[in-house]
C-alpha cells in the first residue's frame, strides 16, 4: 500500500530533500567500513559493470598479478571510482552477489551493523546516479573512500528498511519482466526484418514463379528468369585521396553513414584528414576492416572518409542501388561477408579483401524487379522500424519510471509500510 508519511522535515542533502520526520540521517562512515585488501587466489577475478559485479574472464591472466587483488564477497558493495566524468550514465556502485577478486583500484564496503543490505543497494545507486560523480577531482576525476565516507545518507528504521526492500523487489522485477518482454519483442521484430529482406531480395516478390538453383550457396535458389553476377561486373572501387582539409569528415556506423563531429575528440581521430578518401553523395561506404561490429551505407553526404574503408559505385547499368544495399547490409547482418573474411577476429581486424570482395557473386533481377523490390521493402522494413522505435520508447519510460519509483520510495517520499 502507497501513502505519504504524515510529517517531512529537510535532510540538508540536496539530492534527496525532504525526508519522513522519524528517519536519521548519518554519514556514510557510520554505515559502511570500507573493506581493506584481503587476498584468496582461490576466486575468479570480477569487476562492476552496469551496477553488476561480474565475473572477468581469467584465461591468460598470472597468479602473481591476483595477488594484489582484494576480495569481494556476497553482500559486499563495489565501487568504480575511475573516471567518473568517462560514461556519466553508466552505474558505478553495485551489491555483489557472487565472490570475486578485483582489481586494487576498487573501493570495497561492507554495511556495518543491523541495516538491511537490500535498502543500500537501491539506495547507493541513488547515490551513484544523483550525487557520487560530482565528488571526484582532477582531469579523470577519481575519488577514494574518503571522498564518500563523510557525505550524508538516510537511515530509516531498520523495519521500515526491510518493508521499502520487499516492495521495491517486487515491483522493480514486475518491471524488469515487462522491459524484457519489449527486448525480446524487438529481437523478434528484428529478425522478422532481416528475414523478410533475404526472402524478397532472394526469392522476389511473387512466390509462385519457377525457380532454379542460383549456385550460390548462402541463397540457394532464385526466379528462373534472373540472372547472376559477380559483383566486379556491377560495381567498381574508387580511392581517391583528398590532398586537402575543410571536407566533412564521414563515418560508417551501424545506423549508417554519418558526419563526424571531430571537435568533441571522441572515438578515433586522424592527425591529418587530408589523407582520407573523397565520398560523392550516392556512393557506397564500407568498413570492410571490421566485418563484425561494421557496416556499409550508401552516403548521403560529400565529404572524405578514413583510407581504410572502401568506396565503390555501380556502372549504373540494370543496377538499381537500393536493391543491393539491402543485399550488402544482409551479408553483414548474416556474416556472410564475415564468412568470407581474413584477418585476426578477436582484435576486430577481420577484413574482406578485395579480390574475395569482387568476386562475390550477386542476384541481378530485371531493373523493373529491383525497383519493385525496392518499394516493397522500404515500405515494410519502415513500417518495422517504426513499431520497434515505439517499442525502445516504451522501454525507457518504463526505466525512468523504475528510477522514478526507487528514488520516491527510499527517501521516504512515498510511504510504503503497514500501519
Amino acid at each position: 500500500m502507497m501513502r505519504t508519511y504524515d510529517s517531512y522535515k529537510d535532510s540538508g542533502i540536496e539530492w534527496i530533500g525532504e525526508i519522513p520526520r522519524h528517519w536519521e540521517i548519518k554519514k556514510l562512515r557510520f554505515i559502511f567500513n570500507e573493506k581493506k585488501s584481503t587476498q584468496n587466489l582461490s576466486l575468479n577475478s570480477g569487476s562492476i559493470s552496469f551496477g553488476q559485479v561480474v565475473y572477468k574472464n581469467d584465461d591468460g591472466k598470472p597468479e602473481e598479478r591476483k595477488e594484489t587483488y582484494q576480495e569481494v564477497l556476497k553482500g559486499e558493495f563495489l565501487i568504480n571510482p575511475l573516471n567518473l566524468n568517462y560514461d556519466l550514465k553508466s552505474l558505478r556502485i553495485g551489491m555483489s552477489s557472487i565472490d570475486v577478486v578485483v582489481s586494487s583500484g576498487y573501493i570495497v564496503l561492507k554495511v556495518i551493523g543491523m541495516n538491511s543490505k537490500g535498502y543500500f543497494s537501491y539506495l547507493l545507486r541513488l547515490f551513484d546516479t544523483q550525487h557520487m560523480k560530482s565528488l571526484g577531482n582532477g582531469i579523470r576525476q577519481t575519488i577514494s573512500y574518503k571522498h564518500i565516507s563523510n557525505e550524508d545518507l538516510v537511515l530509516p528504521p531498520l523495519t521500515e528498511q526491510e518493508q521499502i526492500v520487499s516492495y521495491l523487489d517486487e515491483k522493480t522485477s514486475l518491471i524488469d519482466e515487462m522491459v524484457e518482454k519489449k527486448k525480446r519483442k524487438i529481437e523478434l521484430l528484428k529478425e522478422y526484418r532481416t528475414s523478410l529482406i533475404n526472402t524478397v531480395v532472394t526469392k522476389g516478390l511473387n512466390p509462385d514463379i519457377p525457380m532454379k538453383d542460383s549456385g550460390i550457396e548462402w541463397i540457394g535458389e532464385i526466379p528462373r528468369h534472373w540472372e547472376s553476377s559477380k559483383l566486379k561486373y556491377l560495381f567498381h572501387i574508387i580511392k581517391n585521396i583528398s590532398g586537402e582539409l575543410g571536407y566533412d569528415i564521414l563515418s560508417v556506423t551501424q545506423k549508417g553513414v554519418k558526419i563526424k563531429d571531430i571537435s568533441k575528440n571522441e572515438g578515433q581521430l586522424s592527425m591529418d584528414y587530408s589523407k582520407y578518401q573523397l565520398v560523392n553523395e550516392g556512393q557506397f561506404v564500407m568498413n570492410h576492416m571490421d566485418l563484425l561490429t561494421g557496416f556499409i551505407d550508401i552516403s548521403k553526404f560529400n565529404g572524405v572518409t578514413s583510407p581504410d574503408y572502401r568506396v565503390f559505385e555501380s556502372y549504373g547499368v540494370n543496377v538499381l542501388d537500393r536493391y543491393y544495399l539491402f543485399i550488402f547490409q544482409l551479408c553483414y547482418l548474416l556474416k556472410i561477408f564475415y564468412g568470407l573474411g581474413s584477418g585476426v577476429s578477436n582484435l576486430g581486424r577481420w577484413r574482406l579483401p578485395s579480390e574475395e570482395f569482387l568476386n562475390f557473386i550477386l542476384p541481378l533481377p530485371p531493373i523493373t524487379e529491383q525497383e519493385q523490390i525496392v518499394t516493397y521493402l522500404d515500405k515494410k522494413t519502415s513500417e518495422i522500424d517504426k513499431t520497434i522505435e515505439l517499442e525502445n520508447k516504451k522501454i525507457e519510460l518504463l526505466k525512468e519510471y523504475r528510477q522514478s519509483l526507487i528514488s520516491n520510495v527510499v527517501t521516504g517520499k512515498i510511504k510504503v509500510v503497514s500501519e
